[in-house]
């Protein structure tokens, strides 16, 4: 890695470590702490998803006028101002313009640390380098809530004063960090679609394997992220009889599983079609609804539920873990030059729209109905396989198989190499 991307990187980890500082202890700070009701802290995090809604559509057109580096820096300010707000903030009215500001600069980081690092790669490390992103968010994450979780006191509002404090000065380093970056120009995939217009929506609607990626990007945040602490976890109380403690081991699994498997599965994905990747994260995730149903609809003791609960979180890590230099790479390898930035934005409005709606639907359904949810979200899980090899038509063969492009430059001069190899 050249400087840029250490730097791109350590903004990834610092950003998520802020993310799992704050974002575990919102409810209890509004509802609890702060006295404002279930209400209250309901909107706040309903706030975080619309605040994304709203500014992604213009965050695209935004980084390709202006670049990514000054829209990173514009919303890391942005997110410290609504942490730093948040913390002190004691009105309902208060905390959600304070939520706002915060949900909002932590949705243009995704889309403007993505582009850099497309800027400060090759088609050869893409993958590599969006594998690292993804580990490093995770360890940012799981890192920032056990500090988080053993900092607060809901007796203190003191305490989440100085938490959401900390994840401001945590932003504003990130300014400082970030502001030394010099932006290299990486050079073009082979056979990425050319561009006949600049930043226009419509011709991103007109890019059809985009669209089909974003269907596909659609149901994998609905199917998989969008479940986690809503339906699935409602569905693991309520069915399986499973404990928070233990619900906390299975999340931990989870982000277990992508830390230690994330470079060890990158080696098997890397030389492999993403088309195919995808579809076999479709086929490991069906079997993880599989397994979930075993452990809220079987007849075994509850240490075996709990262990299948368990499972069902890991493997969806697994999934996890093969997706992260897959997905992201690709959506970067479909964008024109110089629209990146559109591109990548477009994919983040489709995850926040896709986290949106799984907790609204997931959470009543798993609570409830515990067999139709099961076969529902198996379903989704083989619809993404059915989409992925319908996505892979769409592409052509370096976009699908990014090893292409080393291995033609190695049999440049001697044999030909086939591209359906």
């Amino acid at each position: 890695m050249g400087a840029a991307m250490r730097r791109i990187h350590l903004g990834n980890a610092l950003s998520a470590f802020g993310l799992g500082f704050t974002v575990p202890y919102l409810y209890v700070y509004v509802a609890q702490v702060r006295g404002l009701g279930a209400m209250t802290a309901g909107l706040v995090l309903a706030v975080f998803a619309v605040a994304a809604l709203v500014v992604l559509p213009f965050a695209g057109r935004a980084i390709v006028r202006r670049g990514p580096l000054p829209v990173l820096l514009a919303a890391l300010v942005t997110a410290a101002l609504g942490a730093l707000s948040l913390g002190v903030a004691s009105s309902a009215a208060a905390v959600l313009v304070s939520a706002s500001l915060l949900g909002a600069g932590q949705a243009v980081m995704q889309p403007a640390l993505a582009t850099m690092i497309v800027d400060c790669s090759s088609a050869e490390t893409r993958s590599r380098a969006f594998a690292m992103q993804f580990f490093l968010q995770n360890l940012g994450l799981g890192v920032g809530g056990l500090i988080g979780g053993h900092l607060v006191d809901t007796s203190s509002a003191a305490s989440f004063t100085l938490l959401f404090a900390i994840e401001a000065a945590m932003f504003l380093l990130l300014v400082v960090v970030m502001a030394t970056v010099r932006m290299p120009h990486a050079p073009r995939i082979e056979g990425a679609p050319v561009a006949s217009g600049r930043g226009s929506w419509k011709q991103l609607l007109g890019n059809r394997a985009m669209v089909q990626l974003c269907v596909l990007g659609f149901v994998l945040f609905f199917a998989c992220y969008g479940q986690f602490e809503s339906g699935l976890s409602a569905y693991g109380v309520e069915a399986a009889g499973i404990s928070t403690s233990a619900l906390g081991t299975a999340l931990a699994a989870n982000t277990l599983v992508i830390v230690v498997a994330q470079f060890a599965v990158l080696r098997f994905v890397e030389r492999r079609r993403r088309s195919r990747v995808i579809a076999a994260v479709g086929l490991i995730w069906a079997v993880a609804w599989a397994v979930a149903g075993y452990a809220g609809l079987g007849h075994g003791s509850q240490e075996m539920a709990t262990a299948a609960f368990v499972s069902t979180y890991a493997l969806f890590g697994l999934g996890e873990a093969m997706l992260s230099p897959t997905v992201a790479p690709l959506v970067a390898d479909l964008a024109p030059e110089g629209m990146a930035g559109q591109y990548n934005s477009a994919f983040a409005l489709v995850k926040q729209l896709a986290l949106a709606v799984g907790p609204a639907v997931g959470g009543p359904l798993g609570a409830s109905l515990h067999a139709p949810y099961i076969v529902a979200f198996l379903l989704f899980s083989l619809g993404i396989t059915f989409l992925a090899v319908r996505l892979g038509r769409q592409l052509t063969d370096v976009q699908d198989r990014p090893s292409l492009v080393k291995s033609r430059v190695v049999a440049r001069g001697g044999a030909t190499v086939s591209a359906d190899v």
